[in-house]
């Protein structure tokens, strides 16, 4: 399905029976909706879940940066207001992660609780070089180049060895991504900034970290942790950045159970 929002279109599902809590899922960078299919087949019996495609991703539209994470929150608040949906529970992953910090400082009291996976709150000036190589990547030679090494900073060794068909179908998702949706996003990611507000979230919050996540590592969840009294922080085993795939049963369980508790 597909919802006007704020200048474009925005792709969106719905799962989970009528009348029950809603939680709204956001995605990584270079992913889509379809990152959160363990939790969407883990939780639809108990919530009404809102998957949808961030800007430059997926089914959603994919125009010409420059975005922001503030823009990115926007998008979500209209996609919210199409849909008639108030005060859901939210997680989101990574990029996902950003804009629900950012989404809750904008708009407080929208969101019952909120969830943040493998994020930060803050990147240190030295990521920078990083962030830019990766757009150079992808404006000169397109998605190709940057799936195996974003593989592999998202799954442990060892998951992708075991794993094989659950990583190709994330390989897919980053080679579906548009290039501008992908370098817009890059841009919007790193400027972020938000570990002295955390404390201005009034919601339950809910950090969860791979504890092998080499691109958002526990340091940065801690930090998250730190900066939002009475958050919990959960950090998951033999997981890496897409902790939701790799440790699905223990982040479906850690945040089936921050819900229960939220509500």
């Amino acid at each position: 399905m597909k919802a006007q929002t704020n200048g474009i279109e925005t792709h969106y599902e719905i799962h989970g029976p009528e009348g029950a809590p809603w939680l709204v899922l956001s995605h990584s960078l270079a992913c889509s909706a379809r990152m959160w299919d363990p939790q969407l087949a883990a939780l639809r019996d108990r919530y009404r879940m809102l998957a949808y495609d961030t800007r430059g991703h997926g089914a959603s539209d994919a125009p010409a940066g420059p975005y922001t994470l503030e823009m990115l929150a926007d998008d979500l608040h209209a996609l919210l207001a199409s849909l008639g949906i108030a005060n859901p529970h939210f997680c989101g992953l990574s990029m996902g992660g950003m804009i629900g910090q950012t989404f809750a400082l904008k708009y407080p009291g929208v969101c019952r609780s909120l969830t943040l996976a493998d994020t930060t709150s803050r990147y240190p000036q030295d990521a920078l070089p990083a962030w830019d190589e990766r757009i150079r990547l992808a404006q000169t030679r397109g998605m190709a180049p940057l799936a195996q090494p974003t593989l592999e900073r998202w799954f442990t060794p060892a998951f992708r060895d075991s794993h094989a068909e659950a990583v190709e179908r994330v390989r897919q998702l980053i080679l579906a991504t548009p290039v501008a949706g992908y370098v817009g996003c890059s841009r919007a990611i790193p400027k972020i900034n938000l570990s002295a507000r955390l404390k201005e979230i009034r919601c339950p919050i809910l950090v969860l970290v791979g504890a092998d996540d080499p691109g958002t590592p526990v340091a940065m969840a801690r930090e998250i942790h730190a900066s939002a009294p009475g958050s919990q922080l959960v950090i998951l085993p033999q997981a890496a950045h897409l902790a939701n795939i790799e440790a699905a049963a223990g982040f479906n369980r850690a945040l089936g159970e921050f819900l229960r508790s939220a509500a």
